[in-house]
Formats: C-alpha cells, structure tokens, sequence
C-alpha cells in the first residue's frame, strides 16, 4: 500500500522527545522519507514538564533551520510546532501549526490536563467537574472547537484525545448523546474552518487504533475532511511508524487521499498517486 512518505508531527529533546533533531533526521533519510517536519510543544509557562521554554524555543527554531540547510540535497526540513490551546503567545513564523488541546479549564478555574494519566482523569473529574465525566468530555471537546481560531493552526492534532485512557470503554460511553453532540459540534466547526485532521498513529501504540476513531473518521470522509497521516514521533523509531496500517484503516473509512506539503502549497493526493 501506498502512502506519501511525510512525517510532520515530530518531538525532539527540545521538548519531551528522546532523540535531537539532527539524529531523527538521518534516521528519516534512512527510511527514505520526502519531507520531515518538527513540531516541538510550543511554551506554557504553566507546565513546563513536557514543553519548550521560550529559550529553548529559539534555540530549537535555530537548530532546525540550520538542519534544512545542512541536509538540503537529501531531504526537505519544515519548521512546524505544535501549539496548545493554553500556550504562551508566540508570533514567530513557522511552516506549519499543528493546534492541540491537551489541558481543559474547569468552572472553578482547575487547569486539568487531559492525557497525563487515567488516576489523574479520574480525580479531576471528581473534584472539578462535580463527578460526571461528561462535563470533562464536552469541556475539552467545546475548547476543541476553537483550536483553529485561537491558534491559527493548518492541523488539528490527535482530535478525540480524552479516548487514551478508554480503550476498555469503562471511562464513558462513547456512544451516548451526551458524549457525542459535543463532538459532532467541534467536527462540524473544524471542518468549515478548513483544517487538516491528523490520523495520528501514536493512538495505535496507546490504544490499538489512531486518532480519531472510526465513526470520527468516516463522518470526516463523508464531508470531505482532509487529513494526513502523522506519527507523533517523540523517538527516531517512530518516524514512520504505523503508516501502513494507517492507510489501511484510513481506506476502510472511506478516505480517499491526505493532504500533505509540495512545494510551496499543501496538495491532496490520492492513494494511488501517494
């Protein structure tokens, strides 16, 4: 099977990658990859556990830039960050936005993150969101709805998230109305602001299929969505990983081509052109 040979959804030891940007990128001409893209977690000042201050965000735009010079002749470098809801402004230029929702604001003002942990869902729920899971499922899904705008993203990462920690299904129901119309709203919002959706193949090394789940997925299709398969790298190894199957399952779901970058423009290219 086919697939265009783009990883753009990267993390390095800038953030909380395990590799440098120099190794992940002669790991990715290994592999024969077209273009590789880094987008390194932009800043929240917040929480810096897992993200880029504002120093090591200019030594990071630095380093991939001069990379792009260096290697040049043997593979297309972009500079791309992934930038949070929450995150610190920033007005740098960048080649790409992938926008993300990882922490959901609760009525009392409880910053609540969404993928660190089950124990840490469970108990956000609890104390900040008077118990019902669902109130936590359509907070982050109503701040999703918003990532375009408040980000100005071209991609819309790992889009139904709060799934990471509810591969048995013992979390919430996803097929209640109460889970899904939030949902439905943020797709229908997404998708009119023309973004690009991600299947992200990070969700089949966490919970057996990518981000977004199927039903997600085909609803994109059917409205003619675009997507891109992405890795969300945080080790060289994973460059590519899980884009086979992904084309697989993105195929089953209807999805007929991704939207990747050539040249100066971002083209849709079919399976069978890829």
């Amino acid at each position: 099977m086919k697939f265009p040979k783009i990883s753009l959804h990267n993390h390095t030891v800038f953030c909380d990658g395990t590799d440098t940007p120099e190794a992940m990128v002669l790991a990715a001409i290994e592999e024969g990859v077209e273009t590789i893209g880094f987008s390194g977690h932009s800043c929240t000042s917040f929480d810096l556990s897992y993200c880029m201050t504002r120093e090591k965000t200019e030594a990071y735009r630095a380093e991939i830039l001069q990379l792009r010079e260096k290697y040049r002749d043997r593979i297309r470098i972009l500079l791309g960050i992934e930038r949070d809801y929450y995150a610190d402004p920033d007005d740098a230029q960048y080649d790409y936005v992938i926008g993300s929702v990882h922490y959901i604001v609760a009525d009392d003002g409880a910053i609540c993150p969404v993928d660190e942990s089950r124990e840490q869902v469970v108990s956000d729920v609890q104390k900040h969101f008077g118990g019902n899971v669902y109130r936590w499922t359509k907070r982050y899904y109503e701040t999703l709805a918003l990532i375009a705008e408040k980000t100005h993203c071209n991609m819309v990462g790992h889009f139904d998230l709060v799934q990471k920690f509810n591969g048995d299904g013992t979390l919430f129901d996803s097929e209640l109305p109460s889970y899904r119309l939030p949902l439905l709203d943020a797709m229908e919002t997404l998708t009119n602001s023309d973004v690009i959706f991600e299947i992200n193949t990070a969700g089949m090394r966490k919970r057996k299929i990518p981000y977004p789940s199927p039903d997600i997925l085909r609803w994109l299709a059917q409205h003619n969505a675009r997507t891109v398969i992405t890795a969300d790298a945080h080790r060289k190894e994973d460059i590519l990983s899980g884009f086979e199957s992904a084309v697989l399952y993105a195929k089953a779901c209807g999805v007929g081509g991704f939207t990747v970058p050539r040249g100066d423009a971002w083209v849709t290219v079919s399976m069978g052109d890829a």
